[in-house]
């Protein structure tokens, strides 16, 4: 025997010894079960001896290059088997693991995205102290979902309460504050919509915000101030034109790397009393759009829009049109866009003049030439300081549909804090001028606008 293995069978006596210990222990001989068992043992102790030992001979004799062909040739062996055991196992693996799954939608998966924002306000205005200094202007649930691979539904479901809003001329019998404030929650917008239909074309059926412009389509939580324009607000009131009806959309395939261009149609129930009255009957929008990318950092927006109705109030009928036409260039550098930016945004507006509608008022105009449509325009811009910090200002001039000879002016300046996506605080003063009053209103508001759910202050 080997030196190796004479050492380790030295290792062996002990166990050796236990078991002639254990046999003739007082208690006379122990049960076949631990017999069998120490056999076993002592079995697999003489064969890991004998594996011992032809490695020890097998190091004396070999150099350290056979050593390591050995290795390598051994590693080589070891995958190949592992590689072998994988195919034959695995097949059987996946056919005893295969599940049936069944094409029905989950519970889960059917249920819509819901989303609430807020829009609250706290101000100080030193014209009119008996004025609420504090006000939850809206609230707004919103329900959206995907109902197949070819449309989609969203419903837009708020509550307003009067305050804050600003008034540029007097209140009229169709001043839209009285027609909104208190009555609960109403469907803001609700339409089924179709996407990706061939030739680019879109489908929408419901209520919803019209295409007039870009910053019609925003809610009123996601404006970059507490109102729209003045112009909007004169000729259309505080909250966005939304009728009920059909709109196709056109995305055009032309274009490319030189512009994106789309065009819109609607046809509407016509329910904005600031626009059309009392009247019911149809109008028709259209609506162009282009945009484009004069660098990797600037884009450029321009559109124009049109809407034409009837106008009937005091036993009087007539033909209206209004016109808007609407640009924005953004600049936000590639890699940065989070901490520093630019938007400027501006427009132009013109809506048919309603007067008494009286003879003796259209000789006046006819003899002193006079326009009959009320002109109002504005600008606004938003400078981004850090990931957080913006400062913004707008300004804006407005004629009167109803008496040419008034108009207003108004001039904000801004700052806003965005604590995260879901909450923003703005600070904002508005100072308004009106050509047909002495002096100025001015007030400070607060504001405080913060959004649950997956859609945040979306701008579409």
């Amino acid at each position: 025997m080997s030196i190796g293995a004479t050492r380790i069978d030295r290792h062996r006596w002990p166990v050796l010894v236990s078991t002639i210990l254990i046999l003739a222990s007082p208690g006379g001989l122990v049960s076949q079960e631990r017999i069998d068992s120490l056999q076993v043992e002592l079995t697999r102790l003489a064969a890991l001896v004998d594996s011992l030992t032809q490695e020890v001979a097998r190091l004396r004799t070999s150099g350290p290059e056979e050593e390591a062909d050995d290795a390598l040739a051994r590693l080589r062996a070891a995958a190949q088997a592992a590689v072998a055991l994988g195919e034959n196992t695995g097949s059987v693996d996946q056919a005893t693991e295969q599940e049936f799954v069944g094409r029905q939608r989950s519970l889960q998966a059917l249920n819509p995205e819901i989303s609430v924002s807020s829009d609250v306000f706290g101000h100080i205005n030193k014209d009119d102290t008996s004025e609420d200094n504090f006000f939850a202007r809206e609230f707004e649930i919103s329900i959206v979902s995907n109902l197949d691979p070819f449309s989609r539904a969203k419903i837009f479901i708020s509550h307003h309460n009067d305050g804050g809003e600003l008034s540029p001329f007097e209140e009229g019998p169709h001043d839209h504050n009285e027609q909104e404030g208190g009555l609960g929650f109403g469907v803001e917008e609700g339409y089924v919509e179709w996407v990706g239909l061939p030739g680019g074309l879109g489908v929408k059926l419901g209520k919803f915000f019209q295409q007039f412009g870009q910053l019609n389509r925003w809610h009123s939580h996601a404006l970059p101030f507490q109102t729209r324009s003045l112009p909007h607000v004169s000729f259309i009131g505080p909250e966005s034109l939304a009728q009920t009806g059909a709109s196709v959309h056109w995305l055009a395939p032309f274009g490319g790397v030189s512009g994106t261009y789309e065009a819109t149609l609607e046809v509407t129930r016509s329910e904005n009393e600031m626009l059309f009255g009392e009247s019911s009957g149809l109008s028709v929008l259209g609506h162009i759009n282009g945009f484009w990318n004069l660098s990797s950092s600037t884009d450029l927006d321009l559109g124009f829009s049109w809407i034409n109705g009837t106008f009937t109030a005091d036993e009087r009928s007539l033909n209206r049109n209004f016109y808007g036409t609407e640009a924005a260039i953004t600049w936000r550098p590639p890699g940065r866009s989070r901490y520093r930016g630019m938007s400027l945004r501006g427009g132009i507006m013109a809506v048919d003049r309603v007067g008494s509608g009286s003879r003796h008022e259209e000789e006046h105009e006819e003899e002193h030439g006079l326009s009959d449509r009320a002109f109002g325009f504005w600008g606004m811009g938003e400078v981004r300081l850090t990931e957080s910090w913006l400062v913004g200002a707008r300004a804006g001039r407005s004629g009167s549909p109803e008496d040419l000879d008034e108009t207003a002016w108004l001039f904000s300046p801004t700052l806003s804090w965005w604590q995260s996506e879901y909450v923003r605080l703005r600070l904002e003063y508005d100072l308004l001028g009106r050509s047909f009053m002495d002096g100025k209103e001015g007030r400070l508001l607060l504001q405080v606008t913060f959004a649950m759910g997956p859609h945040k202050h979306e701008t579409y």
